[in-house]
């Protein structure tokens, strides 16, 4: 075995990130495709059908009419100009020719499952960032620090390749790893060489492969902090790194033109964190023409409680009940609204669900259209659980009192089955 090297820093920690994921996984399902301009975000109007033949019509992008945006789209799309979060009909006009998919989320999570699941056999401190990137903390992964030949690096580098290989055995699909000495450098790493890239980098690469970057390819410089740093002619990293900190200071404040520093000198000392609580639980979704609450009033009051018990089943399956139930509102002119109320005991129940939120939605003005309806169950606890500050009351016993504010919003919140929604809540009138 190869001697071990000092030159490596204390901690190697590891960004993977699923190359293109959802347009990937459907590639696999039409291999068809591959290489060609592919768009999800559709409806599932727009799955392909077969033809007499046994080939299938795909539908195009210049097609669509609605409200939709892209979830993603395939590294040919891209280069046409179509990301995610793009409206499709303008990613239409950019690429009109493209193929539209609609959304598979229960494939996706799939995928999902088992891609960390054959890295967590190789490497098990592993950080669940989402459906399609993982942190994995390989500072004591037996044969990470040994060289290869006269490469310090080569023992990083080869036990990144197998989790690559690993990944690509267990799905068909590639990923992308940056392996650097903290998060922060990792998660940029990963991104230099996509798609299918493996990218290692030490403290020393600092000035030749990340200064040049522009300052948004860090994650946490938003687009309003991105654009007030060019107006201040800080534009690539390096130029960040030698911005005098008063100047930083005075435009941000202390604590943020502290963390832009050391983010620009590549310094962050956050730990690959195995398991966390879920701040909250939601589920919205934007309609493909606006409504209005009297007009589509039944038609809202469907999608309310399809969202509340869709909601109500997440807790379910996941093991959680909420005592702050919220709502989100979207109107033409993207104007969002949001309300919420806490209540006395969490709850679990569609019912008790729809009943908390229909009292948020009574403080809202409803007289435009809406575009989108969320709803929102917060200050999650799990069933049985005892929180803290309310010894003395069962967790999971009913929505609250009156006297709370919540109007007598009762309902048991039992783990088991959600009870059935009214239809007759008069929400959107």
């Amino acid at each position: 075995m190869a001697d071990s090297t000092p030159l490596l820093p204390d901690r190697l920690i590891a960004h993977l990130d699923m190359d293109a994921f959802y347009a990937s996984v459907e590639l696999l399902r039409y291999p068809e495709l591959k290489g060609l301009p592919v768009v999800v975000g559709g409806r599932r109007a727009h799955t392909p059908q077969l033809r007499a033949d046994g080939t299938r019509e795909f539908f195009k992008l210049q097609d669509y009419t609605g409200r939709g945006v892209v979830t993603t789209s395939t590294y040919p799309a891209r280069a046409l100009g179509v990301f995610s979060a793009m409206g499709l009909m303008k990613a239409a006009l950019l690429a009109p020719q493209a193929i539209l998919l609609p959304a598979d989320f229960e494939a996706y999570r799939h995928y999902s499952r088992l891609f960390k699941a054959a890295v967590r056999e190789m490497a098990p401190v592993v950080e669940d960032r989402g459906i399609d990137e993982i942190y994995i903390d390989l500072t004591d992964v037996p044969g990470v620090r040994d060289a290869v030949g006269h490469d310090p690096l080569g023992g990083v580098r080869s036990l990144a390749r197998d989790i690559k290989n690993s990944v690509f055995s267990v799905t068909g699909l590639t990923c992308s790893i940056g392996v650097t000495p903290n998060k922060l450098l990792s998660k940029i790493a990963s991104e230099l060489d996509k798609p299918d890239g493996l990218t290692v980098l030490t403290m020393d690469d600092l000035p030749t492969r990340i200064w040049p970057l522009p300052v948004r390819r860090i994650n946490g410089i938003g687009p309003k902090a991105g654009a007030r740093l060019n107006a201040l002619g800080i534009e690539t990293v390096g130029q960040l790194a030698q911005a005098p900190q008063e100047l930083l200071a005075q435009h941000f404040g202390p604590g943020y033109s502290v963390w832009l520093h050391q983010a620009a000198w590549g310094l962050d000392d956050r730990p690959v964190v195995t398991h966390s609580e879920p701040v909250s639980i939601s589920r919205e979704t934007t309609f493909e023409r606006d409504l209005h609450a009297k007009r589509d009033r039944a038609e809202l009051s469907g999608i309310f409680t399809a969202l509340c018990e869709q909601l109500s089943s997440d807790l379910q399956r996941k093991g959680y009940q909420g005592r702050t139930i919220g709502i989100k509102l979207r109107f033409e002119g993207f104007r969002t609204v949001t309300r919420d109320l806490t209540l006395d005991a969490p709850v679990q129940d569609a019912a008790a669900i729809r009943h908390a939120a229909g009292l948020c939605l009574k403080r809202v003005d409803l007289t435009q259209r809406l575009r989108l309806l969320g709803v929102r169950v917060g200050k999650l606890s799990r069933p049985g659980a005892v929180e803290p500050g309310r010894r003395g009351q069962r967790g999971g016993t009913g929505v609250g009192s009156p006297g709370a504010g919540t109007s007598g919003a009762g309902g048991a919140a039992h783990a088991g089955a959600a009870t059935p929604v009214p239809q007759t809540l008069p929400l959107f009138d």
